[in-house]
């Protein structure tokens, strides 16, 4: 899929000199004369790098990339400028830029710099970098910063043999996070064997977790391998480990005890060498307080938590996931489709997404199946905003419902009029404050209702 770059420049020369030097490439270039222009445009759309100039009416080139660090964190931007000085170098550095080019550039020079900043971008998305990187997994995606720690924890914990407990809703991808400490560990070379705590009744379960020896009881036919020992010196991962009888927690709590299982009908206990991952999209301390799980087992499963958030809260992923999946299905159906709309990132990015990656992943799965048009629209993605909700029994539930409704609609909306206030006035929060007719005090507290951060206060 073409790689979209967004230019900022007031002059229309150098405008349709970058053009001139990207086109026939692979590369998907929109332009823009102003930053106010083009920070509209990022609210709605995100691109895969960002060249601008340095001095522009307006807003410079440094406000310019101080917005971007807060529309699009990740988002590389180079910094184009034709008053070369140590200090504007410096400034443009110090402020976030991945790289300050001076004109009259070389057509080559541009080239280079571009495809540099875009493989440093696949790095932190997880695309392409190097083999032992905990950034090269494939299907782990994300540039927002909760997820950037899931990440600083996977490279924490994985060179170790410690019990990881992954924590996060259903569809947020606590597996691929399993397969990755997997990956990035010592046990690599040997197996990695996921079991669903919720996929089998609990005598066959406990069955397939330590096996059994023949008779004992009806149906053992013959004597069976455990999960235990199928995974041994590899990573065995208990997917939903909250559903476990209190028979199978208290088997488990032995293992991790004694590092040893004792099958089914067995009076000889077996060492087994595994590194035990578990992950639950349940409360397990409310779980212990209630009395449905063990709080020794909680303490033993606990000692490394990783914590997943839910899509909703992972900001501008959700267009980087969306462009990921849309890749992926385009090339597995043969389709000659490309991008999405606009209009199609923005509800997507406006979006709860209750089922998480897993719902986002099925939605863009189905839409390039049945897309015709060889780019993503709204209509494509049939989003049912009101399928998370439950009719309402009583009218004070309807009425709590139409609240919330109305709570959600109104959020995009004032995010908008932050950003946009924002821009108009130069990420100062005084002027753009006084310009909305709000106290300081107040637009602020907006700004943190909507994460919406500037690194330096004005």
């Amino acid at each position: 899929m073409a790689k979209r770059i967004i230019i900022i420049d007031d002059e229309a020369v150098v405008r349709k000199s970058l053009c001139r030097i990207l086109s026939g490439t692979e590369y998907e270039v929109e332009t823009f004369t102003s930053g106010n222009q083009a920070l509209a445009e990022l609210q709605k759309s995100s691109y895969d790098l960002a060249i601008t100039d340095l001095k522009m009416p307006g807003m410079n080139g440094i406000e310019v990339l101080k917005a971007i660090r807060i529309l699009q964190p990740g988002l590389p931007v180079i910094m184009v400028t034709g008053y070369a000085t140590v200090n504007s170098a410096v400034e443009a550095m110090k402020s976030g830029a991945f790289e300050h080019i001076e004109k009259p550039f070389e057509p080559d020079q541009i080239l280079e710099t571009v495809k540099k900043a875009l493989e440093w971008r696949a790095a932190t998305l997880g695309k392409s970098c190097p083999e032992g990187s905990i950034s090269s997994l494939d299907d782990l995606i994300g540039d927002s910063g909760v997820m950037h720690e899931v990440y600083r924890r996977i490279t924490l914990v994985a060179p170790t043999d410690s019990t990881v407990l992954i924590v996060g809703e259903s569809g947020t991808g606590k597996e691929l996070v399993a397969h990755a400490i997997h990956k990035h560990s010592e046990r690599a070379s040997r197996p990695f064997v996921a079991v669903d705590c919720t996929a089998l009744a609990e005598n066959l379960l406990e069955s397939e977790l330590f096996g059994h020896v023949k008779g004992s009881f009806t149906g053992a036919v013959s004597t069976k391998i455990g999960l235990f020992k199928v995974a041994d010196g590899g990573t065995l991962f208990l997917d939903e480990v909250s559903n476990l009888s209190h028979a199978v927690q208290a088997k488990l709590l032995r293992v991790l005890q004694e590092r040893e299982i004792l099958p089914i009908g067995g009076t000889k206990s077996i060492p087994t060498n595994i590194r035990l991952i578990a992950a639950t999209n349940e409360n397990l301390e409310d779980m212990v307080a209630e009395g449905h799980f063990r709080e020794d087992l909680y303490f033993r499963l606990n000692i490394i938590p990783v914590k997943l958030p839910p899509l909703r809260e992972r900001g501008t992923d959700r267009a980087l996931l969306a462009r990921h999946f849309l890749t992926k299905y385009a090339d597995r159906n043969a389709k000659d489709i490309g991008s999405f709309t606009p209009a199609a990132i923005s509800h997507l990015e406006n979006h709860d997404f209750p089922g998480n990656v897993r719902e986002l992943e099925n939605i863009i799965e189905r839409a390039v199946v049945l897309n015709s048009t060889g780019t993503i629209d709204v209509c494509d993605l049939e989003l049912n905003v009101h399928s998370e909700f439950c009719a309402p029994k009583t009218a004070d539930d309807l009425k709590f419902l139409k609240k919330e409704m109305r709570e959600q609609a109104v959020l995009p909306v004032e995010k908008s009029f932050l950003i946009s206030a924002l821009t108009r006035n130069g990420w100062n929060i005084t002027r753009a404050a006084e310009e909305t007719g709000m106290l300081r005090q107040n637009f602020q507290a907006m700004m943190r209702k909507h994460n919406i951060q500037v690194s330096e206060q004005a």
